[in-house]
């Protein structure tokens, strides 16, 4: 690593560090998310060049899919709520459909930028189908880092302030924590992610090692429990490889873009709060449950999100799981549809 990279990354960990203290003293909801993410957006924005840890993401996603997943020791209550949970996907897929049509004519860009600048998946997937559709991929990544941004910081505190937490009747598998069971555990779920990669489906290291986990836990096979310092560095993990994306030549280069980008969330979340309490009026659940499920956010960030905030665990991370089932088989042939529809008028 060159002198120059390591003083980046060895920065961006200071910010990370620094802003997730800072708001765990305050008592923020989600402090080791939000007050590195706004730590490195504050920055980075001001014209810093941090740079996160090389496999930072990867290993983040891998502690978090491994605590998720030891949640699921019951699943009956997420299977007899299955059409909630396929209608809270399918709702935000279409939200985001919408929320393109909107962002193409507040932004005056093209409908492959503006489509798959709004499709709620992840960045790196939507960056690849962007490129291979002719759309302008810096656009689209600016526009998922804008939306995580935006909703990593406020749903949380919005919930918190409305008192919509602490209402998750799940509870992680009460086992003692084993440090060589947790390393084994480890072991298992990267194999796991390492062959979810070689079938190029995305989030290899969220999707693998939260299913094994998922698996093992259902089944009844313990490791051990895992303690809250490694999910609290995995959150902080997350969010300085997602700031490291946000740049101050996206506010100069591009302004009017940015505004639509952040008009254009502000109404996903409008959207997606109303077809959650929708959701919650049909189906019985309660509201808290169903706006984390219907939040336009990642599988990663809002898992956590739901599991600090303890708020319907196992049916938050199933809705998004399922959501992200949905993106991956039906983004591209979407885009395809609503192009030929709009060459046929």
């Amino acid at each position: 690593m060159s002198g120059r990279r390591f003083a980046a990354v060895a920065g961006a960990l200071a910010v990370c560090g620094a802003g997730g203290a800072l708001c765990a003293w305050l008592g923020t909801p989600l402090p080791w998310m939000i007050g590195p993410l706004a730590g490195m957006a504050l920055f980075q924005f001001g014209g810093a060049s941090l740079e996160a840890p090389r496999f930072g993401r990867e290993a983040g996603q891998l502690a978090i899919g491994i605590a998720l997943g030891l949640y699921f020791t019951v699943a009956r209550e997420v299977v007899s709520h299955g059409q909630a949970l396929v209608a809270a996907a399918a709702g935000v897929f279409l939200i985001g459909v919408a929320a393109a049509w909107f962002l193409e004519r507040a932004a005056r860009t093209d409908h492959a930028t503006a489509f798959f600048a709004s499709a709620i998946g992840g960045a790196a997937e939507m960056a690849n189908l962007a490129e291979r559709h002719g759309a302008m991929v810096d656009r689209v990544a600016v526009a998922h880092s804008l939306r995580l941004l935006v909703v990593v910081t406020s749903v949380p505190v919005a919930m918190t302030l409305l008192g919509q937490t602490g209402t998750d009747d799940y509870q992680p598998i009460a086992v003692p924590f084993d440090a060589t069971k947790l390393a084994a555990l480890a072991a298992v779920a990267l194999a796991v992610a390492f062959l979810w990669k070689r079938t190029r489906l995305p989030n290899p290291f969220m999707m693998g090692p939260l299913l094994v986990t998922i698996a093992l836990t259902a089944g009844g096979i313990v490791f051990s429990s895992i303690p809250s310092w490694i999910t609290n560095a995995a959150q902080l993990l997350l969010a300085c490889s997602l700031g490291a994306h946000l740049q101050q030549s996206f506010l100069r280069e591009a302004p009017r873009f940015v505004a639509a980008v952040l008009a254009s969330v502000t109404l996903m979340l409008l959207l997606c709060v109303l077809l959650a309490l929708g959701l919650a009026w049909m189906a019985g659940l309660l509201p808290a449950t169903l706006l984390l499920a219907c939040a336009p956010g990642g599988i990663a960030e809002m898992s956590i999100t739901a599991k600090v905030l303890r708020v319907g665990v196992a049916f938050v991370t199933a809705a998004h799981v399922i959501r992200f089932v949905l993106v991956v088989l039906f983004t591209e042939p979407a885009f395809r549809y609503l192009a030929r529809r709009r060459l046929a008028l």
